[in-house]
């Protein structure tokens, strides 16, 4: 083994190295400083992130695989993003959290680091971070919640708000009944149940590398989960040993066994944006055309919430990531490395699928394709995504009337509006909700429905956004459309009562108005008070589009794990 990168700081007896030292060891053995790795473990446990909140006993299992392989962990709390209550979106912070642990990571003596997510943001960030830092890194997720029962029926975490929140406002179910359900949606520690950004992350992670293969979708109260915390701790050890970083094993082979599991899997389209902001952290050529192409060859396999009818336990039950794997085995690239020093495909082993109700077999998919499509066309020039498993079929090839709204706020105003100029076969947009405009790029694509067409049975219509939709969340929805509106993007010029046509299986979205007459027109402004200080200046400044993962311009590539100077 080369020379600990912590000997840096605890080599030697000036006057550095015996602050650094005595400071530190509070403790820790005399030989704490002398050869034995330092771990961090980077822990996004918080009680404002609920889906995170039980990280710090998965922390502590880390920390015994940690000693017992000759290290020394050390905990570090990092920024945590919880989906579920930060305002206005999670998103604006992703790549701050990523900025942060980043500098942490390079700031500190470590040598290598074990990194705890599980709610949406949290993993993206943990691992844009550890692509541009450089050291020694693996994931352990902290998987998903079991699954509540209201009125003797499953309810999927996320989803089912979605789905039950409609009904209200249909006036099929009651107010009262709608508060019962509320504290039977969470039943447990961990994330969503469904097959959303927090569960697509963590499979998508494994299938990246960066997940000790068989870890990823187990409960996050399943004992076999501390289990998995404890050997990773372990396996970290040995990463440092073998100068095992994720340059010397991430790859675009990796991505490619990345994509065929989001799209084996149904997974969320949040994905997509994340997985290139990873790649462009890595200095990998990773686009929009790449999901497309791999996508179309990959057949759903999983049927889960919200594209399907099961939820997380039971696809740990099933078999889980694995099983998806054995089917898809012959699509993986057999070149791509994990953290364990193997290929991926030579983790799969038989891998046997319990339920095929749950996760399918190639012989009999739950869709031929249709995980994620990329789409272009005049109103998304750059791209943009649908999701075809969770859109109903019949609108995925569609002509009809723009109904527009400028904001979110245009459109909570308007949308419930009876005298509202809307019929099902309307396309609803909405603009000023992409990483510029809002900003921050909110889950508000799958904009509600009108009220008065709820009130007429129509449950799905086309609607199109410069935003995302949570993963949780389901229909016939074109999201992160590039460039945004903000940017001046088309989106900007589309007025109520212009034609849009969709083809999904021509890739296509168009707006049906001539060039001469868009020319004419002037955009929409952007409705966001521009801040004059802070996180959000720093970010509209400098924030990419949608199709290239949103990150900061400045924040591309990486700049490793070296520290010029000193304390003095």
């Amino acid at each position: 083994m080369t020379r600990l990168r912590s000997a840096q700081w605890y080599e030697g007896q000036d006057r550095n190295a015996y602050h650094h030292r005595a400071w530190t060891r509070r403790g820790l053995p005399d030989d704490a400083f002398t050869g034995r790795p330092q771990i961090a473990i980077a822990d996004t446990a918080s009680d404002l992130t609920p889906c995170n909140a039980h990280l710090t006993e998965v922390a502590a299992s880390v920390r015994d695989g940690v000693h017992q392989a000759g290290g020394i962990p050390l905990h570090m709390p990092v920024m945590s993003l919880g989906e579920t209550q930060m305002r206005p979106t999670a998103m604006l912070w992703r790549n701050l959290a990523a900025m942060a642990t980043e500098e942490m990571l390079r700031a500190n003596p470590i040598d290598g680091v074990v990194l705890l997510g599980g709610c949406d943001k949290t993993i993206p960030a943990l691992l844009m971070a550890a692509a541009s830092v450089d050291l020694p890194a693996v994931v352990v997720p902290g998987g998903p919640m079991l699954t509540g029962y209201f009125r003797g029926a499953p309810l999927g975490c996320g989803t089912a708000v979605w789905r039950m929140s409609e009904e209200v406002r249909a006036g099929t179910l009651s107010e009262e009944e709608y508060a019962r359900s509320e504290s039977a949606m969470v039943r447990s520690r961990g994330h969503c149940n469904t097959m959303g950004t927090a569960s697509t992350m963590a499979l998508v992670s494994e299938a990246l590398g960066m997940v000790v293969p068989g870890v990823a979708g187990t409960p996050a109260p399943d004992s076999r989960l501390l289990q998995a915390a404890h050997g990773t701790g372990r396996l970290a050890v040995e990463m440092v040993t073998a100068d095992r970083r994720p340059r010397t094993f991430l790859s675009k082979a990796s991505f490619h066994n990345a994509i065929v599991t989001l799209a084996a899997i149904g997974g969320s389209t949040n994905a997509v944006v994340h997985l290139l902001a990873i790649a462009g952290r890595l200095g990998i050529d990773l686009t929009l055309d790449d999901f497309d192409r791999v996508s179309a060859q990959v057949p759903v396999l999983v049927d889960l919430l919200p594209a399907g009818r099961f939820l997380m336990d039971d696809f740990h039950r099933a078999g889980g990531l694995r099983a998806v794997l054995r089917e898809v085995r012959d699509l993986l690239d057999p070149t791509a490395l994990t953290v364990t020093g193997k290929p991926l495909v030579d983790c799969i082993g038989q891998a046997p699928l319990w339920d095929e109700e749950v996760i399918h077999t190639r012989a009999s998919p739950l869709l031929t394709a249709g995980g994620i499509a990329v789409l272009r066309g005049s109103l998304a020039p750059d791209g943009a995504l649908i999701k075809p498993a969770a859109a109903s079929e019949h609108l995925l090839h569609h002509r009809g009337r723009a109904v527009v709204f400028d904001s979110i706020e245009d459109f909570h105003a308007r949308i419930d509006d009876p005298h509202l100029d809307v019929d099902s076969g309307s396309v609803l947009v909405l603009r000023g909700c992409g990483p510029k405009g809002y900003p921050g790029m909110p889950e508000v694509a799958n904009m509600p429905l009108p009220r008065k067409l709820l009130d007429q049975s129509v449950r799905d219509m086309v609607r199109v956004c410069d935003g995302r939709m949570s993963g949780t969340a389901y229909g016939t929805v074109i999201l992160h459309v590039a460039p945004e509106a903000a940017a001046g993007g088309p989106l900007a010029v589309v007025r109520t009562g212009d034609f849009i046509s969709l083809d999904t299986q021509a890739r296509r979205i168009d707006l049906d108005v001539p060039a001469a007459e868009l020319a004419r027109r002037s955009p929409v402004k952007a409705h966001f008070a521009s801040p004059a200080r802070g996180w959000e200046r720093l970010y509209i400044d400098h924030v990419q589009q949608a199709d290239t993962g949103a990150d900061l311009d400045f924040l591309l590539g990486a700049s490793g794990s070296h520290v010029a100077r000193d304390p003095h």
